[in-house]
This record gives structure tokens, sequence and C-alpha cells, in this order.
């Protein structure tokens, strides 16, 4: 072969190395770009997934302490209900006075012949003494509603009573508003924590078919409703001021 056409193929060689070369680099420089991308890309995802991760755990932390809290004021409304509960029976129980509790609700009923006198709705005496210590127990839960509701046996009332009472019914009202005006006007109870109710014959809680059960269904109820169905703005007293009374108290129909 000529000594040119070495040359030649020589050449062709070199170039032919240089274009391959070249080629290689290309591929090399898009591969370390797509790799360079691909590495911008997970770094991004990574501060996304940390940043939601970070969102998560602040969502995770707010709600372990809202569970703290929730669990703190269940605690706080329970010590609140038994020291209630505790006054309560302490200071009043007796044979004609019982103290219940349901659904956070606790229940003082007093007989009726510790209050009033048969027909009437004057308070006795010695039921003002009585409701007088329930006032000094109200006073140490202030944010505390309460209801007094009237209850009578299922005996008709025949014509009127001597404070003017036709039926029952009207006989329990005229009981309760007269416990819950004394409570008011002469024991310092808030009037705007306070309500009177009559229900008459229709709640009874003992058979009155007999003179035992009939007594007891001629109570009046005092209940003491969980703080939260209070007044939101109701404020405390003070001590050395007992709330004067304000408004006649309403005759309502009793929370359910």
């Amino acid at each position: 072969m000529p000594k040119s056409m070495w040359v030649f193929v020589g050449l062709f060689s070199g170039l032919l190395l240089v274009g391959l070369g070249g080629l290689q680099l290309r591929e090399n420089s898009r591969a370390v770009a797509a790799a360079e991308q691909a590495a911008i890309e997970a770094k991004r995802a990574a501060e996304l997934t940390a940043q939601t991760n970070a969102a998560y755990l602040s969502e995770v932390e707010a709600l372990r302490a809202q569970t703290v809290e929730l669990q703190q004021q269940i605690q706080a409304a329970a010590a609140d209900r038994n020291a209630l509960r505790q006054q309560m029976q302490s200071e009043l129980e007796s044979k004609d006075v019982t103290i219940s509790e349901l659904q956070g609700k606790l229940t003082l009923s007093i007989l009726d012949r510790i209050l009033f006198d048969s027909g009437r709705a004057a308070v006795k005496p010695e039921g003002r003494a009585v409701l007088k210590k329930v006032a000094g127990v109200l006073g140490k839960f202030p944010n505390r509603p309460v209801q007094v509701i009237g209850h009578t046996d299922n005996v008709p009332i025949r014509g009127r009573t001597p404070d003017g009472f036709s039926d029952n019914w009207e006989l329990s009202a005229g009981r309760a508003v007269s416990a819950v005006r004394f409570l008011v006007e002469e024991a310092g109870v808030d009037p705007r924590r306070i309500s009177a109710v009559g229900s008459g014959e229709f709640k009874p809680i003992a058979d009155n078919g007999t003179a035992e059960g009939r007594a007891r269904n001629r109570r009046i109820a005092i209940v003491v409703l969980p703080e939260e169905l209070g007044s939101a703005d109701l404020p405390r007293p003070k001590p050395q001021e007992p709330a004067k009374p304000a408004v006649t108290p309403e005759v309502g129909t009793p929370t359910p």
C-alpha cells in the first residue's frame, strides 16, 4: 500500500476516534445533567417531605396538648362534682333530704313537709334553715346553674288552697318560685343562675298508691347543673357582697 494511503487511513482513523470521543462526551454530559436534575428533584422532594413531616409533627403536638388540657378539665370537673356532693352530704343529707347524681347533675330532693304546710307555698322556719344551708353550699360553686323544681303527688286539689292554687301544677310552681325567692332575696343566690319550675304530679319517684310513696313524691328538687350549661359571663360574686335580687325568677320547663 502506498505511503499516502497509510497517511490517509491514519488521518481517517484519528478523525473517527475524535468523533466517537466527542459523541461519548456529549452522552456523558447528558447523563451528568440528568443525574444533577434528579438530585435537585430528590432534594426538593426531601425538603417537601421534611416540611410535611414537621407540619404533621406540629399537629400531633397540638392534639397532644389539647388532649392533656381536656383530661385536666375532665379531672377538674370530676373534682368539682365530688366536692359539691360531699358538701351537700355533710351538711344536708338526712331522712328527709336525699342526694343523687346523674350525668353531671346533682339533685337535692327535699320532702315538702320540711319546707311547706299542706297546700301552702310559704316556706316554714325549718325549711328556711335548710334552704340557707343549701345557699351556703351553692355559694362555693358560683358558676353552676341551678333549677328548683316543685313536685306533688297525684291527689287532686278540691276547690282552692288557702294560697289560691286550684291544681297540683299551680301548687308545684308556686312552691318552686317561693323557694327560689327565698334563696335569692334572703340567702344571696345570684338570680341569674337560678330558675323555678313546676312539674306537678307528672314526674313521680315513688308509687302514688301508698301514703309513703305520695310523701316521697311531694318534694322540691334542687338540681345543680354542670358549669358548661351556665351563662358564659356569669360573674363570681364576692363573699362579702352577696348578689342582690334583680329579676323575678321565671317559671319554665326543666332542662332535659
